[in-house]
């Protein structure tokens, strides 16, 4: 699958998953925002960038957290966008984690217990499942 039609399932994937959740999503006209969506919180706007995701050795999946700016090469989403929106494909869920929560160049988030049980500085999947997120904990996240 081309990066473009992935990019797109992912988008569509997660626009969908807002709308069933009662949010009111809107579409930036064009291609040139540094985000794919902008939820609508009542007060305030929460921009979201949509990526995805895929499963690396280790428990962990991964994603990209730069943009490209054609000139300017690679760069991070700090103040470009609040929120990453992953979707995983193999297993169809979807993540949310905060921009400034990450490095600015791969995410990953943990999909299964280290051996060693470490868990300080470890980014459990779980703990970023949209499921747990409520419309006062992404109003936080606003600019």
């Amino acid at each position: 699958m081309k990066t473009a039609t992935r990019g797109n399932a992912a988008e569509a994937r997660i626009l969908s998953e807002f709308v069933c959740r009662g949010f009111n999503v809107l579409t930036p006209f064009g291609g040139g925002q540094p985000y794919d969506l902008a939820v609508d919180l009542g007060d305030c706007f929460l921009r979201v960038q949509c990526k995805t995701a895929w499963l690396v050795a280790r428990g962990c999946l991964s994603f990209n957290c730069r943009a490209t700016d054609h000139g300017r090469g690679r760069i991070p989403y700090y103040g470009l966008a609040d929120l990453f929106a992953i979707h995983l494909p193999p297993t169809d869920a979807i993540y949310l984690v905060p921009v400034l929560d990450l490095p600015g160049h791969l995410g990953r988030l943990r999909l299964q217990p280290p051996k060693n049980n470490q868990r300080r500085g470890v980014r459990f999947a779980a703990d970023f499942e949209i499921d747990r997120w409520s419309a006062e904990k992404l109003r936080a996240l606003s600019t």
